[in-house]
């Protein structure tokens, strides 16, 4: 049965027990030696299956070939094997931390992997980076490793379900540093001491604004969770190595909670597994099938059904305005609430209009689909006729929407809304979406198949065809995999596919 910790502000002088300490009690939850269920493995699959396909289409993309030079300019650490970077050869290896960062952009860099949302935000798949990471260079066989990721997942899922960090600005990688942690600790079997003091200093030094999802977004947006992923391992390290960290991290009386987050008055209920529970939070979350922001997906598809039944509605001359009633999350964060003008700026980043759902839903509403590449051009977005739509849109919060995004009821979480065209004949269209058709109760849930034909999709332009089947066996065998499978599971690219990427040079 699921525990739930009272976490609150503790005075020095109440001398606070690490015992007490959420850290200790995420490191207990970590060293339990509880099997790993089988549709939790399933899943497990689907998500390195999902997190290689995205990594794929991201090989020659500026930031992730600025951080995999930057991992391949550092040797192979002395304590392991190395471990590997997506798109490079088999035998090239770099130190694990530094793997975590190249691969945790790879992953990251095109916003199209898993996600769960709740209290905050998250996308648990950037634990698997880290924590491969770790097991290739350190030999841990595929049982292994389903253990450290299933660690990985639960403890970042339950930490979102409880502590809000954004309306604090603080990014939401915080979340990541301690289950990252977690993760190794459970992979490397490492007693509850240790991993306490590793949550510890992970949290410490992962809590950042979140101005780098505001007005300009820049490409660290990418890079956020790979530098989580990175202090992680290294935080692992230190704590192996008898050093211990800030303490109470979370409790202290100037620790996150007090100065970061609600203040020294603040409390939460944070759920965590029992003793002998199955860690089971991977099975809340879900995957995309659209290279956008998570709340985007339901909007993409309803717009791409809208412009298929109603073409008329793709013709800005028709339009008199587009108003989007959602959460409050959508409309602050990616929607006209927030205020940004660069939300509607033809001349915006990627990264800009992948947080914008005016754009998002004009270009959808006209295009009837979306493409992780060809929906951001600088062209697509400079369609005269797009800019007109986008222009018509807004948002609106919505109560209901809002109540609705912050349930704890699965079946009744939605992150969708209602759309109202006014149309310049006078005539209005209304619809609604509550989910994206491939969340688990949407249109077409994802399953295995659907996750193998994104990989095959990303990864068809930069892989051969034998390297997309040596992954996806490696892949679907995870439990059953070797310490030397094990560090093959990453995905070669195709000659000369890196050679034609960027390659540029800094100070290592």
């Amino acid at each position: 049965m699921t525990v739930i910790h009272h976490l609150r502000v503790h005075r020095s002088d109440e001398d606070l027990a690490r015992e007490g300490q959420l850290a200790w009690h995420i490191a207990e939850v970590a060293a339990d030696p509880v099997e790993v269920e089988p549709e939790v493995v399933d899943m497990i699959v689907n998500r390195v299956i999902d997190n290689a396909a995205v990594a794929a289409a991201s090989l020659t993309r500026a930031p992730v070939s600025a951080a995999r030079q930057q991992a391949l300019d550092h040797a192979v650490s002395v304590g392991g094997a190395g471990a590997t970077v997506f798109g490079c050869g088999l035998d090239r290896r770099t130190s694990p931390e530094w793997a975590a960062w190249a691969n945790g952009v790879a992953v990251r860099e095109l916003d199209y992997h898993d996600t769960f949302l709740a209290a905050d935000y998250s996308h648990p798949g950037d634990n698997i980076p880290p924590i491969l990471a770790v097991a290739q260079h350190v030999g841990s066989d595929g049982a292994a490793l389903v253990r450290g990721l299933a660690t990985g997942y639960e403890i970042q899922i339950d930490l979102v379900r409880a502590i809000c960090l954004h309306k604090h600005k603080i990014d939401h990688v915080a979340h990541l540093g301690p289950s990252a942690a977690a993760g190794i600790g459970t992979l490397l079997g490492l007693p509850v001491e240790t991993i306490y003091q590793a949550v510890g200093q992970a949290l410490h030094t992962t809590t950042a604004t979140r101005q780098s999802r505001k007005g300009e977004i820049s490409t660290w947006k990418a890079h956020a969770p790979a530098f989580a992923g990175k202090m992680a391992v290294e935080a692992v390290d230190r704590a192996m190595r008898g050093e211990t960290s800030p303490s109470p991290i979370y409790e202290g009386e100037d620790g996150v909670i007090a100065w970061m987050l609600d203040g020294p008055d603040a409390s939460y209920d944070v759920p965590l597994p029992a003793a002998g529970e199955a860690k089971r939070g991977i099975l809340d979350s879900y995957t995309k099938e659209h290279s956008a922001e998570y709340q985007a997906q339901a909007w993409i598809d309803l717009a791409r059904r809208l412009g298929e039944e109603r073409p008329d509605l793709r013709d800005p001359v028709n339009i008199e305005s587009i108003v989007l009633h959602t959460s409050h999350h959508t409309h602050y964060v990616i929607g006209s609430g927030a205020n940004d003008p660069q939300k509607y700026d033809p001349t915006a980043s990627r990264e800009t209009l992948d947080h914008s759902i005016p754009y998002i839903f004009a270009v959808a509403l006209q295009d009837g689909g979306w493409h992780h590449v060809d929906s951001y051009t600088p062209e697509r977005a400079g369609r005269a006729d797009t800019v007109a739509l986008w222009h018509k849109v807004t948002t609106a919060e919505d109560e209901g929407w809002t109540r609705r995004y912050h349930s704890d009821d699965p079946n009744e979480k939605a992150f969708g809304g209602r759309v109202e065209i006014r149309l310049t004949d006078g005539s209005v269209l209304e619809d609604e979406i509550a989910v994206a058709d491939a969340h688990p109760l949407g249109a077409r849930p994802f399953a295995r198949e659907d996750y193998i034909r994104k990989f095959r999709l990303l990864a068809g332009p930069v892989l051969t065809a034998d390297e997309i089947e040596r992954f996806l066996d490696l892949a679907q065998r995870l439990p059953d995999l070797t310490p030397d499978e094990v560090r093959q599971l990453t995905i070669v690219a195709d000659f000369g596919v890196l050679a034609g990427a960027p390659a540029p040079k800094g100070l290592f």
